[in-house]
């Protein structure tokens, strides 16, 4: 038998017909505006989903001058990013969160500098609503891109930056890098440890310099020889685990500012044969599950919400969308609190 051709789209007219209310009331609720009054949501509501309504994009963006996309940037190259739990864990909050709200996520990666331009031409073309970018570096570009395609933007992490004078203070999530470090370095202390090594992320990002910030609260009196710069990854916390061994071999506790370094160390220690947490405790942070329950012996790590963090971000970006086009401000920045997780390796 032939295929039965399916039946006329059904329009937004049908639906206000079904639920017995105006066509601007509809269009009110279908597109997500104030001012109608629950009975006559719920109405449209359920004439949408008898209908089978779906809405016209393009003619939706031209009422509510919203794409219902977010672009969601993040300041690495894709190899960081998948292979750093972190990442995963962030879009996965951002993505639910969105996901809630109807909201499309659009992933701009930046692998090198000469991904800028790409970048701010998409930012700029009105393909997104907001943007949401985290990673970012000092010297980074992208919040003058933002600024300049005109974007709401939230950011994951501390700015780094000046807010140019007559415009709005960045608006951030972050979490409570300096007290989880203090924290963390605290109870290598309380366990009698005297030569407490530190592993440090990248210089140029504020997560890094604040969790060396807190190491230095309790390590009042920093001896360099125990501190060394990593990077983030497994890799750069075994070789920062190596130079401080050669360099202090006295050494008796390791904090590394995250858990992928810490792994590293750990690696590194049980290559040696040198006992943990017998003769070396270790401290990480954030606490990334598949990592920190992984290694031998599990790892002791502070931690932070990251998923909690990335819903955080959409949830303000979504809600200063919403405060703009009322002429009602900014959205607010949080700090979001951490907690010292033990395990064996301390």
């Amino acid at each position: 038998m032939p295929e039965q051709s399916p039946g006329p789209r059904p329009t937004l007219e049908a639906v206000a017909a079904r639920a017995g209310v105006s066509r601007a009331t509809a269009s009110r609720v279908v597109n997500g505006g104030d001012g109608v009054r629950q009975p006559l949501v719920d109405r449209v509501r359920q004439a949408v989903e008898e209908l089978q309504y779906i809405p016209n994009h393009a003619a939706r963006t031209l009422v509510t001058r919203r794409t219902g996309a977010v672009a969601v940037v993040i300041a690495e190259p894709e190899i960081r990013i998948f292979s750093d739990p972190f990442f995963s864990r962030q879009l996965r909050g951002i993505g639910k969160e969105l996901a809630e709200h109807d909201a499309q996520l659009v992933l701009l990666i930046v692998e090198g500098p000469g991904d800028f331009g790409r970048i701010e031409r998409y930012l700029s073309g009105g393909h997104v609503d907001g943007a949401l970018a985290f990673s970012l570096h000092t010297d980074d570009p992208l919040p003058a891109i933002t600024r300049r395609a005109g974007l709401p933007t939230v950011y994951g992490g501390r700015p780094s930056w000046t807010t140019p004078p007559g415009e709005r203070t960045a608006s951030y999530v972050d979490a409570d890098n300096r007290g989880g470090a203090r924290a963390a370095v605290q109870h290598l202390r309380d366990l009698g440890r005297q030569r407490i090594a530190y592993i440090g992320g990248p210089a140029d990002q504020t997560s890094a310099l604040d969790r060396f910030d807190g190491y230095r609260d309790i390590q009042i009196d920093v001896d360099p020889t125990l501190v060394a710069q990593g990077a983030f990854t497994v890799e750069s916390g075994a070789r920062a685990m190596e130079e401080l061994l050669e360099r202090r071999p006295d050494l008796d506790a390791v904090f590394a500012a995250n858990d992928l370094m810490a792994s590293g160390a750990l690696r590194v220690l049980g290559e040696r044969g040198i006992p943990v947490p017998g003769q070396v405790a270790v401290v990480g942070f954030d606490d990334m599950a598949s990592v920190a329950e992984a290694t031998v012996p599990p790892l002791s790590t502070v931690r932070q919400d990251v998923e909690g963090q990335g819903r955080l971000m959409a949830r303000l970006l979504l809600r200063g969308l919403d405060r703009d086009r009322k002429g009602t401000g900014a959205p607010d920045s949080v700090i979001t609190p951490t907690t010292l997780v033990r395990r064996a390796s301390s």
